[in-house]
């Protein structure tokens, strides 16, 4: 391939006639397009929605949905998916409600290392976003209504030791490390969220995108950062105003320093003037 580096180097650089005429021939077809007539491509289009549309539809229901559904220890009505079959590895137990929709790739990994029986529970009328993933040691639980972004990742497992002796050796976690996942009903997860162990998401909470999320988040809060930190608060719906967050306490107001005495050489007395605590 060296000749053919060579061969470029010379036509791109190259002061000879024959170099100048390929760079003027690639200049003028490099921006060459054909035209586009909307009577011509317009139909064009349509068949090939029509087509793509097909396709899509034949691949979801023949193929996509039936092969999620077999993963499936139970599932309820309802279940739809995209046009990507969910990677699925390890035996672990998955359950689905009714009406849960995978939008895109699902990816689930059952680590059955840390107990026999990993479980994956997802709730009615929860939709999983593009490239979603599940790393199941023990039990990941998600409830009803629940909406998670693109990209999300639950893990209830480290994977690693802590130890680094332990760790260099190729020991598994902890069980302590090993920490249920549990998301409450009417969550909203944004894009890039990292679930850690041990996490607990109250009812109708908002994680913010990009958030690193470990510990128990209070029901009707709206979290962000990393590690995620409460930035605000919701309104329950009639019914659950039980589940509203508390408020935290205001700061009493700082006190407003005491006024400075005007400088002065000396006193009455003819004494050298006291100074106050801030001067000195």
């Amino acid at each position: 391939m060296k000749w053919s580096a060579s061969i470029r180097y010379w036509a791109v650089h190259s002061p000879h006639p024959v170099a100048k005429i390929l760079r003027a021939v690639r200049a003028r077809t490099r921006h060459f397009t054909l035209p586009a007539p909307a009577v011509v491509v317009r139909p064009y289009l349509w068949i090939f929605l029509a087509l793509r549309g097909t396709i899509f539809f034949l691949r979801r229901i023949l193929v996509a949905e039936p092969l999620l559904k077999a993963y499936c220890s139970r599932f309820g009505r309802g279940i739809t998916t995209g046009i990507y079959v969910p990677w699925v590895q390890g035996r672990g137990e998955l359950v689905l409600g009714d009406y849960v929709h995978v939008s895109g790739k699902l990816s689930i990994l059952f680590a059955a290392r840390y107990t026999e029986r990993p479980k994956l529970t997802i709730g009615s009328h929860t939709d999983l976003a593009h490239e979603a993933s599940f790393v199941v040691g023990r039990e990941i639980r998600l409830g009803s209504h629940v909406q998670v972004g693109g990209a999300v990742s639950f893990r209830d497992a480290t994977g690693h030791h802590t130890d680094p002796e332990q760790r260099m050796a190729g020991a598994p976690p902890d069980e302590a490390d090993v920490k249920p996942i549990i998301v409450h009903d009417n969550v909203w997860i944004g894009m890039g969220v990292l679930v850690l162990p041990g996490t607990e998401i109250g009812e109708g909470c908002i994680v913010a995108a990009r958030s690193v999320v470990s510990g128990t988040v209070a029901p009707y809060t709206v979290v962000a950062g990393n590690p995620a930190r409460r930035v605000g608060t919701l309104t329950p719906p009639e019914g659950r105003e039980h589940l509203a967050p508390a408020t935290p306490a205001r700061r009493p107001a700082a006190a407003s320093p005491a006024p400075a005495v005007a400088p002065s050489h000396e006193t009455s007395a003819g004494h050298p003037p006291l100074r106050n605590v801030s001067d000195v």
